[in-house]
């Protein structure tokens, strides 16, 4: 059985990357058929299971606004990270954001709730931006899950 779950995979363009080389560019999975595309081919819908159903998950929580899912019974889910735009770069702003990335990241279950690490790569950043990256260490154990972000103000 897979702790980390099955989802399916939403965020076809976006990447979140870890040790093991941890890859969310979607792909789709032929059910019945020789090869994608031939005319005999049944396709589904892309899922994500283990670690990258857990990046993809970091990911989407990071990047939804909290409160934007309360209609749907999660007024919790979500980050701050929104807040920031429009702000000037600071290094209080960049405190900010780094008490928003652990805030909502504590919240996943399938992790430890402390973050392991979140460094900020300020030679990759401009004016108007933060990058930075976090890792987080799954409660079934392994190796930690990182993923990179940019996040623009």
């Amino acid at each position: 059985m897979d702790v980390f779950g099955t989802d399916l995979a939403v965020v076809p363009n976006m990447v979140a990357v870890d040790a093991s080389e941890l890859d969310l560019t979607s792909q789709v999975r032929v059910i019945r058929g020789a090869s994608p595309g031939s005319p005999d081919s049944v396709t589904d819908l892309a899922v994500l299971n283990s670690r990258q159903n857990l990046a993809q998950a970091l990911l989407i929580r990071l990047l939804t606004p909290v409160g934007t899912l309360t209609g749907l019974g999660h007024a919790a889910y979500g980050s701050q990270l929104h807040l920031l735009i429009g702000n000037r770069k600071t290094d209080e702003l960049r405190n900010l954001c780094r008490a928003y990335v652990l805030e909502a990241i504590a919240q996943e279950p399938r992790i430890l709730p402390k973050a392991s690490e979140l460094q900020f790569s300020p030679d990759e950043e401009t004016y108007n931006n933060f990058v930075f990256t976090v890792a987080v260490q799954p409660v079934a154990g392994g190796d930690p899950v990182s993923l990179g972000l940019e996040v623009a103000l």
